[in-house]
């Protein structure tokens, strides 16, 4: 018996988890330690502004266990212009679905991993399990967070229980935003493991309580979907997510630019925040806000009379479209902030991957716009 588990230990990389399980086998490890042997996944997958990531995984700087841990540094400075970025671990490395490379994970019910900011209050905006999509696509895509981080460490659980794990590319994942971390952040990853836990239920597709937040404060873990849907004259737009030019509440909020210089002719522009970022309808990933009877925002104009000819909730298109729609407008801005309200009763909230949205065009602001949004939320 000994023997054979050995072999199993050793070939680990080519068997799938269920036999490893029946080998009397009830982990399958991501990361244990620098070239640990029973690692599995390489964190190849860099996403959105990869150049503000710095990634050290052999970091002596106090590890949960073992010598090491992953040291992560996010400088949020949108070196590619995204406003997020993350890391997905993958197998083999960079594979995005183009190679027939995933993990047959049957019979792990959890995936379980230590975390700590360097400071604390670091945000990390999602954790990922699968969801890597292509010619060879994971079978399940399972999401948790936003994660608020302690200078401690602190071990986090992503339940696995009743997903179908027959085939995991990506192994596991983060990505966070410039909003939530508007100076950076520094944050460390140890023990990456998928568990089997038999006592794990399923959890259900929960009701969001309410209130549910869109933006709270720049660096606030209640905030929830990503302002990454630009359209129309994109080029047009300056958002800044941390203007602390006299919020309405905290102490920050959003300010926005729009210059209507018409920079790729459109005579219009946009922004829609989206779960996840950059979500047309082609990602899983609405929330239930069915509890929800209204979104409600503050506005102000820099100099009032600024004009936004829609505002809108839902309304996203495509596999996986939004349950319903809701718009309001036009909205003139006043030079003092004022209490926008979009009625929601009798719509269906049921899933919604476009959380909020603003539209204006150059016609109505022939030389341009600057007005700020805060505390935007679904009550």
């Amino acid at each position: 018996m000994k023997k054979l588990l050995a072999l199993l230990l050793v070939l680990g990389l080519f068997l799938p988890a269920a036999l490893l399980a029946e080998g009397g086998l009830k982990e399958f490890v991501v990361y244990a330690d620098k070239n640990a042997k029973d690692n599995h996944y390489i964190p190849s997958g860099w996403m959105g502004d990869t150049g503000d990531i710095k990634m050290n995984d052999q970091s002596a700087v106090n590890p949960k266990t073992g010598t090491t841990s992953i040291e992560f540094i996010y400088n949020a400075k949108k070196a590619q212009g995204q406003g997020w970025a993350g890391i997905y671990w993958q197998n083999p490395a960079n594979n995005w679905g183009s190679k027939n490379g995933g993990f047959d994970l049957t019979g792990m019910t959890k995936l379980t991993f230590w975390a700590r900011g360097a400071k604390g209050s670091e945000v990390i905006q999602k954790v990922m399990v699968g969801g890597i999509k292509g010619t060879y696509p994971d079978s399940s895509a399972i999401e948790m967070g936003p994660i608020e981080l302690t200078d401690t460490w602190k071990q986090y659980t992503i339940n696995l229980a009743g997903k179908d794990l027959t085939y995991i590319n990506g192994g596991f994942g983060w990505a966070t935003t410039a909003d939530l971390n508007p100076d950076g952040a520094n944050f460390y990853i140890d023990d990456i493991k998928f568990e089997v836990d038999p006592n794990l239920k399923p959890e259900g597709k929960k009701q969001e309580l309410m209130p549910f937040y869109i933006y709270s404060d720049r660096s606030s873990a209640k905030n929830h979907f990503i302002p990454s849907g630009w359209m129309g004259d994109y080029g047009d737009i300056k958002y800044e997510g941390a203007s602390k030019e006299d919020p309405y509440l905290g102490d920050s909020c959003i300010k926005l630019t729009y210059s209507g210089k018409k920079t790729q002719g459109s005579g219009w522009a946009g922004i829609f925040w989206q779960n996840p970022a950059n979500n047309w309808g082609n990602a899983d990933a609405g929330f239930d806000l069915s509890k929800a009877t209204s979104l409600t925002f503050w506005a102000k104009g820099a100099k009032g009379g600024e004009r936004i000819e829609e505002l809108k909730v839902g309304g996203i298109m495509g596999e996986f479209s939004d349950s319903d729609s809701a718009v309001i407008g036009p909205v003139i801005l006043n030079k003092e902030w004022t209490k926008y309200t979009i009625d929601l009763k009798g719509k269906d909230m049921s899933y919604i991957i476009g959380g909020f949205c603003w539209a204006a065009n150059v016609d109505n602001n022939p030389e341009g716009a600057i007005f700020y949004l805060d505390e935007i939320k679904f009550e």
